[in-house]
Protein backbone atom coordinates (compact mmCIF):
# COMPACT_ATOMS: atom_id res chain seq x y z
CA UNK A 1 0.00 0.00 0.00
CA UNK A 2 1.24 3.47 -0.86
CA UNK A 3 1.11 6.17 1.82
CA UNK A 4 1.09 9.93 1.58
CA UNK A 5 1.92 12.33 4.37
CA UNK A 6 -0.61 14.68 5.92
CA UNK A 7 2.28 17.12 6.14
CA UNK A 8 0.68 19.76 8.35
CA UNK A 9 0.04 17.21 11.11
CA UNK A 10 2.65 14.56 10.31
CA UNK A 11 0.40 11.57 9.65
CA UNK A 12 1.08 8.94 6.99
CA UNK A 13 -2.27 7.95 5.49
CA UNK A 14 -2.93 5.16 3.02
CA UNK A 15 -3.53 6.31 -0.53
CA UNK A 16 -6.61 4.08 -0.58
CA UNK A 17 -9.21 4.89 2.06
CA UNK A 18 -12.15 2.62 2.89
CA UNK A 19 -15.37 4.60 2.36
CA UNK A 20 -18.24 3.11 4.37
CA UNK A 21 -21.20 4.64 2.52
CA UNK A 22 -21.72 1.64 0.21
CA UNK A 23 -21.18 -1.36 2.45
CA UNK A 24 -22.72 -4.68 1.34
CA UNK A 25 -26.40 -4.90 2.28
CA UNK A 26 -29.04 -7.59 2.52
CA UNK A 27 -31.98 -7.69 0.09
CA UNK A 28 -31.08 -4.30 -1.34
CA UNK A 29 -32.11 -2.48 1.86
CA UNK A 30 -29.63 0.36 2.43
CA UNK A 31 -30.05 0.35 6.21
CA UNK A 32 -29.70 -3.45 6.46
CA UNK A 33 -25.94 -3.93 6.27
CA UNK A 34 -24.55 -7.44 5.86
CA UNK A 35 -22.51 -7.04 9.04
CA UNK A 36 -20.42 -10.18 8.81
CA UNK A 37 -19.38 -9.44 5.23
CA UNK A 38 -18.78 -5.73 5.86
CA UNK A 39 -16.71 -6.32 8.99
CA UNK A 40 -14.59 -8.93 7.23
CA UNK A 41 -13.98 -6.60 4.27
CA UNK A 42 -12.97 -3.68 6.49
CA UNK A 43 -10.59 -5.86 8.47
CA UNK A 44 -9.16 -7.43 5.30
CA UNK A 45 -8.52 -3.92 3.98
CA UNK A 46 -6.73 -2.93 7.19
CA UNK A 47 -4.68 -6.12 7.09
CA UNK A 48 -3.57 -5.10 3.57
CA UNK A 49 -2.44 -1.67 4.74
CA UNK A 50 -5.51 0.60 4.56
CA UNK A 51 -5.38 2.91 7.57
CA UNK A 52 -8.05 5.51 6.63
CA UNK A 53 -11.62 4.43 7.48
CA UNK A 54 -14.38 6.90 6.59
CA UNK A 55 -17.98 6.93 7.76
CA UNK A 56 -20.70 9.50 8.47
CA UNK A 57 -23.72 10.13 10.69
CA UNK A 58 -26.32 9.33 8.02
CA UNK A 59 -24.65 6.55 6.01
CA UNK A 60 -26.82 3.43 5.82
CA UNK A 61 -29.43 5.13 7.97
CA UNK A 62 -26.92 5.58 10.79
CA UNK A 63 -25.87 1.93 10.80
CA UNK A 64 -22.54 2.49 9.05
CA UNK A 65 -21.08 3.99 12.23
CA UNK A 66 -22.30 1.00 14.23
CA UNK A 67 -20.73 -1.54 11.86
CA UNK A 68 -17.49 0.44 11.61
CA UNK A 69 -17.29 0.47 15.40
CA UNK A 70 -17.69 -3.31 15.48
CA UNK A 71 -15.12 -3.80 12.72
CA UNK A 72 -12.54 -1.82 14.68
CA UNK A 73 -12.70 -4.06 17.75
CA UNK A 74 -10.10 -6.76 18.48
CA UNK A 75 -7.13 -4.45 18.05
CA UNK A 76 -8.09 -2.91 14.69
CA UNK A 77 -8.89 0.53 16.10
CA UNK A 78 -5.25 1.15 16.94
CA UNK A 79 -4.23 0.46 13.34
CA UNK A 80 -6.33 3.17 11.65
CA UNK A 81 -7.24 6.82 11.44
CA UNK A 82 -11.01 6.97 11.89
CA UNK A 83 -12.82 9.71 9.96
CA UNK A 84 -16.42 10.69 10.70
CA UNK A 85 -18.63 13.61 9.73
CA UNK A 86 -20.94 16.03 11.50
CA UNK A 87 -24.25 16.42 9.67
CA UNK A 88 -25.03 19.96 10.78
CA UNK A 89 -28.32 20.04 8.88
CA UNK A 90 -29.81 17.80 11.57
CA UNK A 91 -29.20 20.55 14.14
CA UNK A 92 -31.71 23.30 14.82
CA UNK A 93 -29.89 24.85 17.76
CA UNK A 94 -26.19 24.91 18.77
CA UNK A 95 -26.79 22.45 21.61
CA UNK A 96 -27.97 19.87 19.05
CA UNK A 97 -24.40 19.62 17.76
CA UNK A 98 -23.19 18.03 20.96
CA UNK A 99 -26.16 15.64 20.93
CA UNK A 100 -25.21 14.47 17.43
CA UNK A 101 -21.54 14.06 18.31
CA UNK A 102 -22.26 12.07 21.46
CA UNK A 103 -24.64 9.83 19.49
CA UNK A 104 -21.83 9.19 17.00
CA UNK A 105 -19.47 8.14 19.79
CA UNK A 106 -22.12 5.77 21.15
CA UNK A 107 -22.68 4.21 17.74
CA UNK A 108 -18.93 3.81 17.21
CA UNK A 109 -18.51 2.59 20.80
CA UNK A 110 -15.51 4.90 21.00
CA UNK A 111 -14.46 8.04 22.85
CA UNK A 112 -12.33 9.65 20.16
CA UNK A 113 -12.49 10.41 16.43
CA UNK A 114 -9.20 11.03 14.66
CA UNK A 115 -10.45 13.08 11.72
CA UNK A 116 -13.75 14.95 12.02
CA UNK A 117 -15.36 16.72 9.08
CA UNK A 118 -18.22 19.18 8.83
CA UNK A 119 -20.28 17.28 6.31
CA UNK A 120 -21.61 18.36 2.92
CA UNK A 121 -20.72 22.04 2.72
CA UNK A 122 -22.81 23.70 0.03
CA UNK A 123 -24.16 27.22 -0.08
CA UNK A 124 -27.24 26.47 2.02
CA UNK A 125 -25.48 24.31 4.60
CA UNK A 126 -22.63 26.83 4.92
CA UNK A 127 -25.09 29.44 6.16
CA UNK A 128 -26.33 26.99 8.78
CA UNK A 129 -22.76 26.13 9.80
CA UNK A 130 -22.00 29.79 10.40
CA UNK A 131 -25.28 30.48 12.19
CA UNK A 132 -24.88 27.55 14.58
CA UNK A 133 -21.20 28.16 15.29
CA UNK A 134 -20.23 24.72 14.00
CA UNK A 135 -16.60 25.63 13.30
CA UNK A 136 -16.06 26.83 16.87
CA UNK A 137 -17.78 23.66 18.05
CA UNK A 138 -15.38 21.30 16.25
CA UNK A 139 -12.39 23.36 17.35
CA UNK A 140 -13.57 23.00 20.95
CA UNK A 141 -13.87 19.24 20.44
CA UNK A 142 -10.21 19.20 19.45
CA UNK A 143 -9.22 21.32 22.43
CA UNK A 144 -11.15 18.94 24.69
CA UNK A 145 -9.27 15.97 23.23
CA UNK A 146 -12.34 14.36 21.67
CA UNK A 147 -11.14 14.64 18.05
CA UNK A 148 -7.72 14.78 16.49
CA UNK A 149 -8.14 17.09 13.50
CA UNK A 150 -10.99 18.95 11.81
CA UNK A 151 -11.91 19.56 8.19
CA UNK A 152 -14.91 19.68 5.88
CA UNK A 153 -16.40 17.82 2.93
CA UNK A 154 -17.52 19.95 0.00
CA UNK A 155 -20.48 19.72 -2.38
CA UNK A 156 -20.86 23.38 -3.28
CA UNK A 157 -21.48 24.75 -6.75
CA UNK A 158 -18.11 26.23 -7.72
CA UNK A 159 -14.38 26.46 -7.15
CA UNK A 160 -14.87 30.10 -6.15
CA UNK A 161 -17.15 29.10 -3.28
CA UNK A 162 -14.75 26.30 -2.31
CA UNK A 163 -11.94 28.85 -2.03
CA UNK A 164 -14.16 31.07 0.12
CA UNK A 165 -14.78 28.20 2.54
CA UNK A 166 -11.15 27.09 2.49
CA UNK A 167 -9.95 30.61 3.31
CA UNK A 168 -12.47 31.10 6.12
CA UNK A 169 -10.46 29.42 8.87
CA UNK A 170 -7.40 27.29 9.54
CA UNK A 171 -8.73 23.97 8.22
CA UNK A 172 -6.44 20.98 8.72
CA UNK A 173 -7.76 19.00 5.73
CA UNK A 174 -10.70 18.87 3.33
CA UNK A 175 -12.61 16.39 1.19
CA UNK A 176 -13.81 16.97 -2.37
CA UNK A 177 -15.43 15.04 -5.20
CA UNK A 178 -12.84 14.54 -7.94
CA UNK A 179 -12.52 12.27 -10.97
CA UNK A 180 -11.66 12.69 -14.63
CA UNK A 181 -15.26 13.63 -15.41
CA UNK A 182 -15.58 16.18 -12.59
CA UNK A 183 -12.70 18.56 -13.20
CA UNK A 184 -14.96 21.56 -13.67
CA UNK A 185 -17.79 20.97 -11.19
CA UNK A 186 -17.87 21.63 -7.44
CA UNK A 187 -14.29 22.30 -6.25
CA UNK A 188 -12.83 20.65 -9.35
CA UNK A 189 -9.24 20.80 -10.46
CA UNK A 190 -9.01 24.50 -9.63
CA UNK A 191 -10.02 23.83 -6.04
CA UNK A 192 -7.66 20.87 -5.69
CA UNK A 193 -4.68 22.90 -6.85
CA UNK A 194 -5.66 25.82 -4.62
CA UNK A 195 -5.77 23.56 -1.55
CA UNK A 196 -2.37 22.24 -2.58
CA UNK A 197 -0.96 25.75 -2.78
CA UNK A 198 -2.22 26.42 0.75
CA UNK A 199 -0.73 23.17 2.05
CA UNK A 200 -4.13 21.75 3.02
CA UNK A 201 -4.33 17.96 2.47
CA UNK A 202 -7.15 16.78 0.21
CA UNK A 203 -9.15 13.58 0.59
CA UNK A 204 -10.95 12.61 -2.62
CA UNK A 205 -14.42 11.07 -2.72
CA UNK A 206 -16.24 9.66 -5.75
CA UNK A 207 -13.07 8.86 -7.75
CA UNK A 208 -15.19 6.46 -9.82
CA UNK A 209 -18.23 8.76 -9.87
CA UNK A 210 -20.24 6.34 -7.77
CA UNK A 211 -19.12 3.44 -9.95
CA UNK A 212 -20.43 4.98 -13.17
CA UNK A 213 -16.94 5.22 -14.70
CA UNK A 214 -16.33 1.50 -14.36
CA UNK A 215 -19.56 -0.01 -15.63
CA UNK A 216 -20.05 -1.04 -19.23
CA UNK A 217 -18.54 1.82 -21.23
CA UNK A 218 -20.28 3.37 -24.22
CA UNK A 219 -18.53 2.04 -27.38
CA UNK A 220 -17.36 5.52 -28.41
CA UNK A 221 -15.69 5.97 -25.01
CA UNK A 222 -14.17 2.48 -25.03
CA UNK A 223 -12.65 3.27 -28.42
CA UNK A 224 -10.40 5.91 -26.86
CA UNK A 225 -9.04 3.49 -24.26
CA UNK A 226 -8.50 0.88 -26.98
CA UNK A 227 -6.19 3.27 -28.83
CA UNK A 228 -3.39 2.54 -26.37
CA UNK A 229 -3.76 -1.20 -26.70
CA UNK A 230 -3.68 -1.34 -22.91
CA UNK A 231 -5.20 -4.08 -20.78
CA UNK A 232 -5.87 -1.65 -17.94
CA UNK A 233 -9.40 -1.80 -16.60
CA UNK A 234 -11.71 1.24 -16.37
CA UNK A 235 -11.22 1.29 -12.59
CA UNK A 236 -7.43 1.27 -13.07
CA UNK A 237 -7.63 4.24 -15.44
CA UNK A 238 -9.91 6.20 -13.11
CA UNK A 239 -8.03 5.58 -9.85
CA UNK A 240 -4.62 6.05 -11.43
CA UNK A 241 -5.73 9.39 -12.86
CA UNK A 242 -6.71 10.69 -9.40
CA UNK A 243 -3.54 9.28 -7.81
CA UNK A 244 -1.46 11.13 -10.41
CA UNK A 245 -2.10 14.39 -8.54
CA UNK A 246 0.40 14.91 -5.69
CA UNK A 247 -2.11 17.22 -3.96
CA UNK A 248 -4.31 14.17 -3.26
CA UNK A 249 -3.63 12.58 0.11
CA UNK A 250 -6.18 9.76 0.24
CA UNK A 251 -8.67 8.36 -2.29
CA UNK A 252 -11.89 7.02 -0.79
CA UNK A 253 -13.63 4.10 -2.42
CA UNK A 254 -17.00 2.77 -1.33
CA UNK A 255 -16.23 -0.92 -1.83
CA UNK A 256 -18.95 -3.52 -1.32
CA UNK A 257 -17.39 -6.74 -2.63
CA UNK A 258 -14.09 -8.47 -1.77
CA UNK A 259 -13.18 -8.35 -5.46
CA UNK A 260 -13.44 -4.55 -5.51
CA UNK A 261 -11.27 -4.37 -2.42
CA UNK A 262 -8.54 -6.53 -3.94
CA UNK A 263 -8.58 -4.68 -7.27
CA UNK A 264 -8.39 -1.24 -5.66
CA UNK A 265 -5.56 -2.30 -3.35
CA UNK A 266 -3.61 -3.71 -6.29
CA UNK A 267 -4.00 -0.49 -8.29
CA UNK A 268 -3.19 1.96 -5.51
CA UNK A 269 -0.28 -0.09 -4.22
CA UNK A 270 1.73 0.87 -7.31
CA UNK A 271 0.34 4.32 -8.19
CA UNK A 272 2.75 7.24 -8.01
CA UNK A 273 2.10 10.97 -8.53
CA UNK A 274 2.98 12.48 -11.91
CA UNK A 275 3.48 9.03 -13.43
CA UNK A 276 0.89 9.02 -16.22
CA UNK A 277 2.17 9.87 -19.67
CA UNK A 278 0.93 12.82 -21.71
CA UNK A 279 -0.67 10.36 -24.11
CA UNK A 280 -2.55 8.60 -21.32
CA UNK A 281 -3.77 11.88 -19.86
CA UNK A 282 -4.96 12.97 -23.30
CA UNK A 283 -6.88 9.72 -23.73
CA UNK A 284 -8.71 10.33 -20.46
CA UNK A 285 -9.46 13.92 -21.47
CA UNK A 286 -10.85 12.65 -24.78
CA UNK A 287 -12.93 10.02 -23.00
CA UNK A 288 -14.43 12.68 -20.73
CA UNK A 289 -15.26 14.85 -23.74
CA UNK A 290 -16.93 11.87 -25.43
CA UNK A 291 -19.01 11.19 -22.33
CA UNK A 292 -20.17 14.81 -22.42
CA UNK A 293 -21.24 14.46 -26.06
CA UNK A 294 -23.69 11.80 -24.89
CA UNK A 295 -25.63 14.32 -22.80
CA UNK A 296 -29.17 14.45 -24.17
CA UNK A 297 -30.41 17.68 -22.66
CA UNK A 298 -28.11 20.70 -22.49
CA UNK A 299 -29.37 21.94 -19.13
CA UNK A 300 -27.18 24.64 -17.58
CA UNK A 301 -29.02 24.52 -14.22
CA UNK A 302 -29.88 28.20 -14.56
CA UNK A 303 -33.09 27.57 -12.53
CA UNK A 304 -35.29 29.61 -14.90
CA UNK A 305 -37.67 26.65 -14.93
CA UNK A 306 -38.05 26.81 -11.18
CA UNK A 307 -40.06 26.72 -9.05
CA UNK A 308 -42.07 23.94 -10.63
CA UNK A 309 -45.83 24.16 -10.05
CA UNK A 310 -45.87 20.70 -8.46
CA UNK A 311 -42.49 20.89 -6.75
CA UNK A 312 -40.33 18.80 -9.09
CA UNK A 313 -36.63 19.70 -9.01
CA UNK A 314 -36.43 19.90 -12.79
CA UNK A 315 -32.65 20.44 -13.17
CA UNK A 316 -31.91 17.51 -10.88
CA UNK A 317 -34.24 15.17 -12.78
CA UNK A 318 -32.67 16.20 -16.08
CA UNK A 319 -29.23 15.58 -14.58
CA UNK A 320 -30.23 11.99 -13.72
CA UNK A 321 -31.57 11.51 -17.24
CA UNK A 322 -28.36 12.88 -18.76
CA UNK A 323 -26.26 10.58 -16.60
CA UNK A 324 -28.37 7.61 -17.67
CA UNK A 325 -27.61 8.48 -21.27
CA UNK A 326 -23.92 9.15 -20.60
CA UNK A 327 -23.17 6.01 -18.67
CA UNK A 328 -24.86 3.41 -20.85
CA UNK A 329 -27.99 3.05 -18.76
CA UNK A 330 -26.11 2.25 -15.55
CA UNK A 331 -28.32 0.69 -12.92
CA UNK A 332 -26.38 2.72 -10.34
CA UNK A 333 -28.09 5.89 -11.59
CA UNK A 334 -31.49 4.24 -11.19
CA UNK A 335 -30.53 3.24 -7.65
CA UNK A 336 -29.35 6.78 -6.87
CA UNK A 337 -32.71 8.11 -8.08
CA UNK A 338 -34.56 5.68 -5.83
CA UNK A 339 -32.40 6.67 -2.86
CA UNK A 340 -32.45 10.44 -3.22
CA UNK A 341 -35.50 11.38 -5.31
CA UNK A 342 -38.14 8.68 -4.84
CA UNK A 343 -38.58 9.33 -1.09
CA UNK A 344 -39.34 13.01 -1.73
CA UNK A 345 -42.33 12.04 -3.91
CA UNK A 346 -41.44 14.95 -6.20
CA UNK A 347 -40.89 12.52 -9.04
CA UNK A 348 -41.19 13.28 -12.78
CA UNK A 349 -44.44 11.33 -13.12
CA UNK A 350 -46.15 14.07 -11.08
CA UNK A 351 -45.51 16.54 -13.93
CA UNK A 352 -48.83 18.04 -15.08
CA UNK A 353 -47.38 19.08 -18.47
CA UNK A 354 -48.33 22.71 -17.94
CA UNK A 355 -45.46 23.89 -20.14
CA UNK A 356 -44.45 26.86 -17.98
CA UNK A 357 -40.94 25.44 -17.59
CA UNK A 358 -40.47 25.19 -21.34
CA UNK A 359 -41.68 28.75 -21.83
CA UNK A 360 -39.06 29.93 -19.33
CA UNK A 361 -36.13 27.77 -20.49
CA UNK A 362 -33.48 29.89 -22.27
CA UNK A 363 -32.06 26.69 -23.80
CA UNK A 364 -35.46 25.84 -25.31
CA UNK A 365 -35.31 22.31 -23.91
CA UNK A 366 -38.25 19.93 -24.28
CA UNK A 367 -38.63 19.61 -20.53
CA UNK A 368 -42.03 17.93 -20.56
CA UNK A 369 -40.62 15.21 -22.80
CA UNK A 370 -37.65 14.86 -20.46
CA UNK A 371 -40.00 14.36 -17.50
CA UNK A 372 -41.93 11.65 -19.36
CA UNK A 373 -38.71 9.88 -20.34
CA UNK A 374 -37.41 10.11 -16.79
CA UNK A 375 -40.61 8.67 -15.34
CA UNK A 376 -40.41 5.71 -17.73
CA UNK A 377 -36.78 4.98 -16.86
CA UNK A 378 -36.60 5.67 -13.14
CA UNK A 379 -40.11 5.00 -11.87
CA UNK A 380 -41.52 2.24 -14.07
CA UNK A 381 -38.35 0.19 -14.40
CA UNK A 382 -38.67 0.13 -18.18
CA UNK A 383 -35.47 -0.26 -20.16
CA UNK A 384 -33.29 -0.30 -17.06
CA UNK A 385 -31.03 -3.09 -18.26
CA UNK A 386 -27.69 -2.01 -19.60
Amino acid sequence: MKYRTMANVGKNLSLLGFGCMRLPVIDGADAHIDEAKAIQMIRDGIDCGINYIDTAYMYHGGNSEVVVGKALKDGYREKVWLADKLAAWYAKEPEDLDTIFEEQLRRLDDDYIDLYLIHNIDEANWKRVLRLGVIDFVKQLKEDGKIGHYGFSFHGSSAAFFKEVLDYTDWEFCQIQFNYMDTHIQAGLEGLLYAGEKGIPVVVMEPLKGGKLIDELPPTVQAYFDQLGSTRSPVDWALSWVADFPEVMTILSGMNTPQQLVENIDILSVSEPNSMSDEELQILENAAAEYNKLIRYGCTKCQYCMPCAVGINIPTIIDYLNQYSQYAGSEKIVNDFKMFIQPTRKVPSTCVQCGKCEDACPQHLKIMTAMSESAAIFEQGENNAR
